[in-house]
Order: structure tokens, then sequence, then C-alpha cells
């Protein structure tokens, strides 16, 4: 499964690229503003500083305004990766930008039956969104088992991208089910190498070797 972080963050992006944890970024406006940054600016460095493809997501909501939007997006980097929501319009300018060699990632997927549009409009993403789901009682991750086989099916192409995702046991279900990919704040993808145990065995190891006075150089 790969990882893409869910972020506008410099600094995160680049300490987790460095590890080798990245591999896209996601990004939106609500992300953006909370960064401080230009819009632009901001998603031109991060396509700068990753390999791989960087979501950056329209504002408008009609069609028109949102094809301008979209191919403005994709001309920043070869990289860049645009993002459209699950409406129709956003659907049209999917068909149109994929037709025209430009990634889109569909966004805010709820439903197994917006997945297989998404991936008929030609959507190289589509992420169903796992902890809104879960905040109305839902299991999010019915919804990515649901779209997992309705792809599988068929031989669709379209790449299933888990986002909202707020904890590392969904990255862990997400992996388990078959996304191929999972977006998530850098926190969650650092909290994933928490384990009480490795912690426990750590403190024992280094208490040991103290009242060993073991030194290796």
């Amino acid at each position: 499964m790969k990882f893409f972080v869910d972020t506008a963050d410099i600094d995160a992006i680049r300490e987790l690229n460095d590890l080798g944890m990245v591999d896209g970024v996601t990004t939106n406006p609500s992300l953006i503003l909370k960064s401080g940054r230009d819009i632009l600016e901001a998603t031109k460095e991060i396509c700068d500083l990753v390999d791989g493809p960087v979501s950056a997501e329209v504002v408008a909501i009609d069609f028109d305004q949102m094809l301008k939007e979209g191919e403005h997006l994709a001309s920043i980097a070869d990289n860049v990766c645009v993002k459209v929501p699950m409406t129709w319009a956003g659907l049209r300018v999917c068909k149109l930008l994929s037709d025209a060699g430009t990634a889109v990632n569909v966004t805010l997927c709820f439903s197994a039956n917006q997945a297989l549009l998404a991936a008929k409009a030609g959507a190289s993403y589509v992420s169903p969104f796992i902890g809104r789901l879960d905040d109305i009682n839902v299991d999010g991750m019915d919804l990515i088992r649901d779209i997992r086989e309705i792809y599988d099916n068929y031989d669709i192409q379209t790449e299933i991208l888990a986002a909202s995702i707020r904890s590392a046991n969904h990255m862990k279900e997400a992996a388990l089910i078959g996304a191929d990919v999972a977006t998530a704040p850098p926190k969650v993808i650092q909290d994933m190498i928490k384990h009480p145990l490795t912690q426990a065995g750590l403190d024992q190891f280094v208490k040991d070797a103290q009242q060993a006075g073991i030194r290796i150089v």
C-alpha cells in the first residue's frame, strides 16, 4: 500500500520523504489555509520536493470555472494530480482532464456507486472518506471493501485512495482490505511505529546496558 501524506506542511513532508515514507501528497483548501501559504506557491514547492503525485484541489463548484482551475493547477508541475469533488460537474472535469493526460483524484466519495462513476469518468484515484463515515456510525472500512470488490470484478485501474484516516489502526485496516493508497496526516504515519512492548523492551535494554557499563564506541 502506498503512503500519501495529507498535509501542506513542507517540513513534515520533507522529514517523511527523507525516510522513504512518502509516495505522494494530498492537499486541500483547508490544509493550505492552516499552513498560511498561497495555494499555488505551496503546491509548486511540494511538487518540487516529492516525486509522486501531489493532489491539488479546485475550489470552484461550477463546471466552467472548475475546468479552468483544474487546467491551471495541472500546469504547475508534471506531478500535479487535480482533485475534483464527486459531483456531475466534477466528473465532467475529470473526464476532460483525464482524456488530456492529467491525473485526477475524485474526492468526497461516500458510496460504492460514486466510486464506480469516478472510475467510468477516468479517475486516476477515488478518495473514500473513512473517518467521516465513522462519524455517522457507518463503518468506513466497509466502503473500502465494497469498492475493492467491484474494482476487482471488472479489473478497474482507478486506485482506491483511503482518505479521512484518523488513526494507525485505520492504516492497518485499509492495508488489510486492499486499498491501493492511504493518505494520512503526518502524526498518524508517525504513530504507526508505536507499540508499548517496543518501548518496554527498549527501556529494559537501556537499563541493562547502563548497569553492565556496555559501550559500543
